[in-house]
Formats: structure tokens, C-alpha cells, sequence
């Protein structure tokens, strides 16, 4: 596989990140650029995915960011792990499911690997887990694909303030909280990383 890792310290802007990730869709459709893993986080914005609705925002105030991201409502911000991708599915399988799956399985397994158990819900997309009795969301994931390249990610919460996420529907789900891994335990962003890394890698050599 030929996918550059990238890395972001400072939070990079939301608008901007996007421009990057259609700019490396089409370099690699036209040039055979590599693919890519980014890892980086936003400062705080809301985003829409294409199948939003306007009752999803509960606080009418605040502004949301139309995107052409599958998925409704979500928040990015500090402390949560953004991971871009840009993979060619023209050398894989042309299966978006099997794609998402990838994606599922390397958040799934970086969570294990923490002791933490969670799994993935085919009627409402992401990750979740089990806390206090309570089924709370940990990953959201949200993918366009576009001649077989697939881009745009997830986002992982790992010590992000879950305050923002009262002012929206997250994702659409009113019934279901959401968590992020320092809530269930203490962890350093850089181990979580480094375990993502290793999963992704592994889950999309297919």
C-alpha cells in the first residue's frame, strides 16, 4: 500500500482541511498521488452532513457548516481525534460497505487494545459502547466517495467536551448520549494514535 501518514499538533481549520482532501482525491485520480491518513483536530464547529435536518439543531443560535460529507449534525473540537482519509477503492474491492467495515473494525480493535469494548450499529452508524448501563456513542463516521475514491473519516472522542453536543441531535439520534474514552479511562493521545495508525494500516490492506 502506498498511503502517506500525516499529522497534524495545531488544530487546523475545518474549510481548509476539506480543500486539501478534495485537492488529493483529484491528484490522485489524475497523478496517482498516494493515498493518505491524517490525523489532526478542528477548533469547535458544527457541521452538516447531506441528509441534516433543520429540527436536528436544537440551539437555533449556533452556526452550522454545510458539508457534502454523507451523515446529519456533528460537532468537531479539542480533544477529539479527527482522522481524514483518502483511499483509491479502484485497488480494493468497490464496496463501500466493505470500506466502512475497514473503518469499524480499526476504531473497534484501537478500543480493545485500551480495554475498552465497543461495537458498530448498522441502523445508526458509528461506534458505541456500552457505559453505566447506558449505550453512548464514541466515533461518528461520515464518507463521500467520488470515482471510487473514498475521503472525508471519522472522529474519535477521546477528552473533548460533550457539552456542545446538547446544542444538536447528534448524528440525528435523540435517544443515545455520547462518551469519549477519557470518561471510561485515562489515556494519552498518542497511544490512541499510535494504535489507530497500526489498525488502519492493517484493516485497509484488503
Amino acid at each position: 500500500m502506498n498511503i502517506e501518514i500525516k499529522k497534524s499538533t495545531k488544530p487546523v481549520n475545518y474549510k481548509k482541511a476539506i480543500n486539501l482532501l478534495e485537492e488529493r482525491v483529484q491528484n490522485l485520480t489524475i497523478n496517482n498521488e498516494k493515498e493518505l491518513i491524517w490525523f489532526l483536530e478542528h477548533r469547535s464547529i458544527f457541521t452538516a452532513g447531506t441528509s441534516y435536518k433543520e429540527k436536528e439543531i436544537v440551539e437555533k443560535s449556533i452556526k452550522i457548516l454545510k458539508t457534502n460529507r454523507g451523515g446529519k449534525i456533528t460537532w468537531h473540537g479539542p480533544g477529539q481525534i479527527i482522522c481524514y482519509l483518502v483511499i483509491d477503492l479502484n485497488k480494493r474491492k468497490k464496496d463501500i460497505r466493505k470500506f466502512i467495515s475497514a473503518i469499524e473494525k480499526s476504531i473497534i480493535n484501537t478500543l480493545k487494545e485500551l480495554n475498552i469494548n465497543s461495537f458498530n450499529d448498522r441502523k445508526n452508524i458509528g461506534i458505541w459502547t456500552n457505559h453505566n448501563n447506558e449505550i453512548k456513542k464514541i466515533a461518528a463516521i461520515g464518507i463521500r466517495v467520488k470515482k471510487w475514491v473514498a475521503f472525508h473519516g471519522f472522529s474519535l472522542n477521546y477528552s473533548n467536551s460533550l457539552d456542545e453536543y446538547k446544542k444538536i441531535i447528534p448524528c440525528g439520534i435523540s435517544d443515545k448520549g455520547i462518551i469519549n474514552i477519557n470518561k471510561i479511562k485515562k489515556v494519552s493521545k498518542s497511544e490512541i494514535l499510535r494504535k489507530l495508525e497500526k489498525n488502519l494500516l492493517n484493516y485497509l490492506d484488503y
